[in-house]
């Protein structure tokens, strides 16, 4: 057998295990043995790069390269859903339908609350995968949308039309929901409010292979072509789960009233038990010449409505309100409650965000509250039983002084939290940071988790992150549940760090506000930490996703000669402060500057200062006498354009500078995704409306 045959066998044996696994939920092979497979083919499409394919099962695992998100015009628009939370209003729209059809067919399912996905196949394969958007154009997240096992990369069966979309819900169960806020906690970040919140974030992750680890799941529900093989939806759907997509077991088909409120009082009830999210029931009308005789307003279409479930509520008593301090020193105070079962959980505590919101709430400990998940998996309180509050009941007083260390709490302008400004000496807030310095998106120290860093703040080893860097295993090993092969991992894993790039080190530090996107940015703006230690507020906002709050924070950090030290040693440590210099691609840009302002078409701002850098250019944050060029896209800064304008300097486009440094160079966006623009839309113009097709979709 050949590299190549042996690679299409492999392919085609790992999609059929997928398939089972993850579709039928019927596997056939251990976790090994798929494993030993996939890591076989994982070396031989590195050995035989000419066989690579974007749709191998491989690219499940994601990857680590940066994603940029394009703009992308739906084939056939995406329409949002009429919804009624009232059994009058939906017999209301049953009748208008029973008015304009004889004897209609509906199709009852299960609404998700994840986020709407629409997948396009060309031939049986994956070619893109884009999100709602405004109903037009979406945002194309395919490479994201590939490491989710539940969506096929080919199709199986016959009979599928050479080109057509399936729309579908991406999803995020409980399971991984719980798993990832665990770890969001774990390491002092904030934990996601529910899972179709979850499930966006994810998918909007600039990593696949992020992505690829968060457990998302995909079930289907339209599909839209021009030449459906049915005439029928449930027939359609039907005919997908033969080719291998997920559709689910509890579509129904209902002829009348009664049948569609038995299935919505039945669901009402039992979505409790259900691995994930659902809000509500989707009533469709079965067959599309039905659909196309119904039509659809320019919003949503005529033959579709979604029924909403209330919001799941239950009566417990407010036992005691604590507060938390963040590693930021934000407070946030806690409800304690008397334990109460609330959509399938048993219900302790639940948030009460901040002063304003337990203001507005007037509650008051050993008042009966109403606690309500809803879609919120997170619960929350919303009222207060006034009948049931005790006569002796007094308004509660927000602290004034930080539970942990006593120091007066402080509220910046603009901001709805109180925070202790005691950075130095209060406990969660230095655990808090250290914790954070070590995550896995951070520093990556393997073995040292909250337990273990509570030891070491505890014992005195460590009280910044700096110090991790002085630790010996000899330190570690006495400690509870550690020993000396956990204690010579740990001290590995920490020389190990010193290896991560800049931009982790940057996000890492524990910077308020500046995120793992935003510490991107600014190492890739700045290129050393140096730089953005140096750099002015002005400097800072131009930097990508940089604007007047972050700026403010990152010169408050820098500007505390505690952190300035913390710093110092972390530099002596070794860690990496400054970017990998880039490879000069030429220097035909040398001698000249550049200042970029406004939003480019097929670059971002920092993928333009990498281009210029790279060719010998230099970038400027301002413009000035000394600036070359101005780089100018939409929204360009009226401040530049103005004094740009005023000096004389020349100002050019995204395309004149594509080719001021050489036809070979193209814009991120060209080659494979216009080759496949240009086969999915046949040379449309921009002027050309979306293709309809049976009936208007959503």
């Amino acid at each position: 057998m050949t590299a190549r045959q042996r690679i299409i066998f492999l392919r085609e044996r790992l999609n059929y295990y997928n398939y089972k696994y993850y579709i039928e939920t019927a596997p056939v092979v251990s976790d090994f043995e798929f494993d030993t497979l996939l890591r076989e083919l994982q070396d031989l499409e590195a050995e035989h790069p000419e066989y690579a394919d974007p749709n191998s099962p491989t690219v499940r695992v994601g990857s680590d390269i940066t994603n940029e998100f394009r703009s992308v015009e739906h084939s056939f628009p995406m329409l949002s859903l009429s919804n009624t939370y009232s059994t009058e209003e939906l017999h209301e729209w049953i009748d208008r339908v029973e008015k304009e059809i004889d004897e209609p067919e509906f199709v009852c399912e299960l609404k998700f609350d994840g986020t709407a996905r629409s997948l396009t196949y060309e031939q049986g394969r994956l070619l893109r995968a884009v999100t709602r958007g405004d109903g037009t154009r979406g945002d194309e997240v395919t490479e994201n949308v590939r490491t989710i096992r539940s969506v096929p990369l080919v199709l199986t069966g016959e009979g599928y039309p050479d080109f057509f979309e399936i729309r579908g819900e991406i999803l995020m169960p409980y399971a991984s929901f719980d798993r990832l806020n665990a770890e969001r906690e774990a390491a002092g970040e904030p934990p996601f409010a529910n899972p179709r919140n979850a499930a966006a974030g994810t998918l909007k992750q600039q990593q696949s292979q992020v992505v690829a680890r968060r457990g998302l799941d995909c079930t289907l529900y339209q599909l839209a072509g021009d030449a459906l093989p049915h005439a029928s939806h449930w027939e359609n759907m039907e005919a997908a789960r033969e080719w291998g997509f997920k559709i689910s077991d509890n579509m129904r088909i209902c002829r009348n009233r009664e049948q569609i409120t038995e299935y919505i009082e039945y669901w009402d009830s039992e979505r409790k038990a259900l691995p994930f999210p659902t809000d509500g029931v989707v009533v469709k009308v079965n067959r599309y010449a039905d659909r196309r005789a119904l039509g659809a307003t320019s919003k949503a279409p005529k033959w579709a409505v979604a029924y909403k479930f209330k919001a799941e509520q239950a009566l417990t008593k407010l036992l005691k309100v604590t507060y938390q301090v963040g590693r930021t020193g934000a407070v946030t105070p806690v409800a304690n409650l008397e334990p109460v079962l609330l959509a399938g959980t048993t219900v302790k505590r639940a948030t009460l965000h901040n002063a304003d919101q337990i203001a507005a709430l007037d509650i008051r400990e050993g008042d009966t509250v109403y606690v309500e998940k809803g879609g919120e998996i997170i619960p929350k309180i919303t009222g207060v039983d006034l009948a049931q509050r005790p006569s002796d009941s007094r308004p509660l007083e927000y602290i004034t002084e930080c539970p942990e260390c006593g120091a007066t709490l402080v509220r910046y302008e603009g901001e709805a939290k109180h925070y202790c400004p005691n950075q130095s000496d209060c406990r969660p807030q230095i655990i808090g940071r250290i914790i954070h310095f070590i995550r896995r998106k951070a520093m990556d120290i393997d073995g040292l988790g909250e337990e273990t860093v509570e030891l070491l703040y505890e014992n005195g080893l460590a009280t910044c992150a700096a110090d991790l860097y002085d630790l010996r295993a000899e330190q570690l090993a006495p400690l509870p549940r550690l020993g000396e092969k956990s204690a010579e991992n740990i001290i590995r894993s920490i020389r190990r760090s010193v290896e991560v790039p800049f931009h982790r080190v940057l996000f890492a530090l524990g910077i308020r506000f500046v995120g793992e996107t935003t510490a991107k940015y600014l190492a890739s703006h700045f290129r050393s930490l140096d730089a953005v230690m140096a750099a002015t507020r002005e400097e800072l906002i131009e930097a990508e996703e940089v604007g007047e709050k972050i700026a403010d924070s990152i010169i408050e950090y820098f500007a505390d000669e505690r952190n300035r030290a913390i710093i110092e040693r972390l530099r002596e440590a070794g860690l990496q402060f400054e970017a990998e210099q880039r490879e000069a691609a030429s220097e035909i840009l040398d001698g000249l500057t550049f200042v970029i302002s406004g939003t480019f078409a097929d670059h971002s701002r920092d993928e333009l200062k990498a281009m210029i850098e790279a060719h010998g250019g230099k970038n400027l944050a301002a413009v000035s006498s000394n600036t070359s060029y101005l780089l100018a896209g939409s929204k360009i800064g009226p401040t530049k354009l103005q004094k740009a304008t005023k000096l004389g300097i020349k100002i050019i486009s995204e395309e004149e500078f594509i080719a001021m440094i050489g036809s070979d160079e193209t814009p991120r966006t060209t080659a494979r995704e216009s080759a496949e623009d240009e086969d999915a839309n046949r040379d449309r113009t921009t002027d050309e409306k979306p293709r309809q097709i049976q009936g208007s979709l959503f």
